[in-house]
């Protein structure tokens, strides 16, 4: 292994190893490491035609202390239980679910990046349906795999703020859809309107409701927030949208400010008022967006720095994440 943790990006990189159960005859196997990254499956598996499949995302720090720690694993248990409960999988045991990423991440722990590096160890679990199915129905065999490998920071030279693309055109997800779970469909879907506001040299899409239009669900890989210009924590409340780890972390972190939080239906109509606007999610924690597009219209925050409430939730986060500050509210798991 010869790996320039400086030079580390977000990516794909095989690592020693990756744990794997089945589940087969209505129960799941014992999990085992395996060293190879290939899988071999019917063409009648169920997951290539009616798409029974689900991910998690997830990352590992090497802390000042020099231990490696998880965060909130159990929250990744829930929410992947939760969206195989939807795709009627079967669900994993929580704390095998615990286990399992810990023990992949030990098996690997010499690729975890230095403390100081501004990296991390990502980690992946994904399910999916490998039994063959002609017909439209649920799998009765399926394969969970967690991989982990190292993630350089996601932004080089520091966070700066980027550009976002309000899709009028397209939505992420139906009403009453599968927009609060995550299953790889929904991926699938936003790749056009990603597509679309990358070719309008906008890094991230903003969806709004599928039913009106009228209000802000998410990015397309995260999770919408705001800071009020009086003050407040503001995110959507919406039938259609992913539960965030990230932002359940960051409103707990902004109420331990003092601010008041408010998750809540935002209107479009609101965006221009907002003091500062980010988007939040696993793999960055906050990014900051400095300008929305909106049909000829532009919205404009902060288009040189992230702005200075989001900044002090981002250090507070990262600083919990690396053992920088106390883990007041027990996120962190040893590994």
């Amino acid at each position: 292994m010869n790996i320039e943790w400086s030079k580390l990006g977000f990516g794909f990189i095989q690592t020693r190893s990756n744990i794997r159960f089945n589940f087969k005859n209505g129960q799941w196997s014992e999990g085992k490491l395996h060293s190879d990254y290939d899988i071999t499956m019917s063409i009648a598996a169920q997951v290539f035609h009616y798409g029974q499949a689900c991910f998690e995302g997830q990352k590992a720090f090497m802390g000042k202390d020099g231990k490696v720690r998880i965060f909130r694993p159990v929250e990744n248990a829930r929410r992947q239980n939760a969206t195989m409960r939807h795709l009627l999988m079967p669900e994993f045991p929580e704390k095998i679910y615990v286990e399992a990423m810990k023990k992949v991440v030990r098996d690997n722990i010499d690729y975890v990046p230095p403390y100081g590096t501004g990296g991390a160890m990502y980690i992946r679990p994904v399910a999916f349906g490998t039994g063959p199915t002609i017909g439209v129905a649920p799998s009765d065999e399926y394969e969970f795999i967690i991989m982990a490998m190292p993630v350089g920071p996601y932004y080089k030279g520091g966070i700066k703020p980027v550009d976002a693309w309000v899709i009028n055109d397209y939505d992420r997800a139906a009403p009453l859809g599968t927009g609060t779970i995550k299953c790889a469909g929904n991926y699938a879907a936003s790749l056009l309107p990603s597509k679309i506001a990358k070719d309008n040299h906008c890094p991230i899409p903003l969806f709004t409701d599928p039913k009106e239009h009228r209000y802000i669900d998410e990015f397309g890989t995260s999770n919408f927030i705001a800071v009020s210009k009086d003050g407040k924590y503001v995110t959507p409340k919406s039938g259609s949208i992913l539960p965030s780890i990230t932002n359940k972390s960051l409103m707990q972190l902004a109420k331990d400010m003092g601010m008041p939080v408010e998750c809540r239906p935002i209107l479009k109509s609101e965006l221009p008022g907002f003091a500062e606007v980010g988007a939040c999610g696993t793999a960055v924690v906050l990014t900051p967006v400095g300008r929305i597009y909106d049909n000829g219209e532009v919205i404009s925050y902060d288009t040189e720095a992230i702005g200075p409430v989001l900044k002090k939730l981002y250090d507070e986060m990262t600083g919990i994440q690396y053992g920088e500050i106390a883990d007041r509210h027990g996120w962190m798991v040893e590994v």
